[in-house]
């Protein structure tokens, strides 16, 4: 009897997400503030990710929608939104990992 093959590991290009989508999403200075914002682990809701992107609820509403088309954030209950846990590297700290790129966020303003 053969042994079972090994599965192999992920690599980080294999789970990151598209590349494209992914430039293309932080293409927006109002995206990356709204990033920052959620880069502290907690959900957060359209109105304060609005006023940290400082625009509209309305303009909000289309800048989020592109970051979850591209993976980088996702959609919670009460219409909350969040960084997926297994992008954030260190609890608290502006810091996210999306495989193709590390996002220091910490001089975002």
């Amino acid at each position: 009897m053969n042994p079972a093959p090994e599965t192999p590991k992920k690599t980080a290009t294999e789970s990151s997400l598209a590349l494209p989508g992914l430039a293309s999403a932080l293409s927006h200075v109002t995206r990356w503030k709204m990033l920052k914002e959620l880069s502290g682990g907690e959900a957060r809701s359209i109105e304060e990710l609005a006023q940290a992107g400082g625009c509209r609820y309305e303009n909000a509403l289309k800048h989020l929608a592109i970051l979850r088309a591209a993976g980088l954030v996702v959609q919670g209950r009460g219409r909350l939104y969040q960084i997926p846990p297994k992008h954030l590297t260190s609890p608290g700290e502006p810091v996210v990992d999306y495989g193709h790129c590390l996002l220091r966020l910490h001089a975002v303003e």
